[in-house]
């Protein structure tokens, strides 16, 4: 007998809820926020052949599906509450249901995020999640990380890796040939990213500004710099060390240029990172924050007063080349 709606529902994506006041079941959830915090609410889609691979393993689409989401309420320095799941599917195969909720809870429980209501329907595989998380308000003023407040002298961080989301997607494409182990070490930070929850809110009052690295460094970092109305210099020597995978012998040997895996760094995308202002007299804290998190965090450059990012060496000579981010609709 073929499994309905309903059925679905109840059996893969209903559990009791624990802090929502109200979660599946019900026309609307229903959250309490506490008291003195605001809501930080956003949304992502993942969409079979543009954001994933029909043949993805579904527990680990399971845990990016919600890991996107959760980076957003990373880079805004929130703690996460809740979520929604509106997903679309050919048909219904309990062993992928069973494999993607999985990795869906999985990443939701160990973040105290619980799924609290959504939308099912039949249709080409999409899925998309609304997160809810809370920061608070002290003296009437929000705790939230923005993209608008880099300052002049700023420094600018990196948190983790870069560059080997995209490493592994141009192999899963066949455009690089990868020994087997360096792609399943760069496979795992494009289809399992690890969302720096924990970071974000240990910069809480330390990091002036933040944005989460989905599309790429400077395309994300750009969005920053427009909405502080500043600009930025970037040191190439420093970023070029950021993608793990230079530390392999393939790497190291030339079958991955430094140019390439430079463009990797700097426009990959698919890194779900944290990229952060700090002023320079906030150094120990930001290091302090990084341990706390028990996340790596890289300084990369300094906000300028010029518009416009700028890349340098080692020795501050310009560095050009195209590294495009990505964009859906160019």
């Amino acid at each position: 007998m073929t499994m309905g709606e309903f059925d679905m529902i109840a059996r893969y994506f209903t559990r009791p809820a624990v802090r929502a006041a109200l979660g599946v079941g019900d026309d609307c959830a229903l959250l309490q926020p506490s008291p003195g915090c605001q809501l930080a609410i956003s949304s992502d889609m993942l969409v079979e052949g543009r954001h994933f691979f029909a043949d993805v393993d579904p527990h680990a689409l399971g845990h990016k599906a919600l890991a996107v989401n959760l980076s957003d309420l990373a880079a805004c320095g929130a703690k996460p509450l809740a979520f929604t799941l509106a997903l679309a599917l050919p048909q219904v195969d309990e062993a992928w249901l069973k494999a993607f909720s999985r990795g869906l809870y999985s990443l939701a429980d160990s973040h105290g995020c619980e799924l609290v209501g959504g939308d099912t329907t039949q249709g080409p595989l999409n899925i998309c999640i609304t997160v809810f998380g809370e920061v608070p308000v002290v003296n009437g003023r929000s705790q939230a990380l923005l993209r608008s407040g880099a300052r002049l002298g700023d420094d600018v961080y990196v948190s983790g890796t870069l560059g080997d989301a995209r490493l592994a997607l141009d192999a899963l494409r066949g455009r690089i040939d990868l020994p087997a182990k360096l792609l399943a070490q760069a496979r795992i930070r494009l289809e399992q990213p690890t969302p720096r929850v924990a970071l974000g809110q240990a910069l809480r009052g330390v990091a002036t500004a933040a944005i989460d690295i989905s599309d790429g460094l400077l395309g994300d970092l750009g969005h920053v710099l427009k909405a502080s109305g500043v600009g930025a210099t970037l040191d190439t020597s420093i970023a070029i060390n950021l993608i793990s995978a230079n530390d392999h012998p393939a790497c190291a040997n030339g079958l991955i240029s430094l140019k390439i895996q430079l463009g990797y760094v700097l426009a990959g995308g698919d890194d779900y990172e944290l990229a952060f202002t700090a002023p320079v007299s906030a150094r120990a804290a930001v290091q302090l924050a990084a341990h706390q998190a028990a996340t790596p965090v890289t300084r990369i450059g300094h906000i300028d007063a010029e518009p416009g990012l700028r890349l340098v060496d080692a020795q501050g000579v310009p560095v050009t080349g195209d590294f495009s981010s990505f964009d859906h609709f160019a």
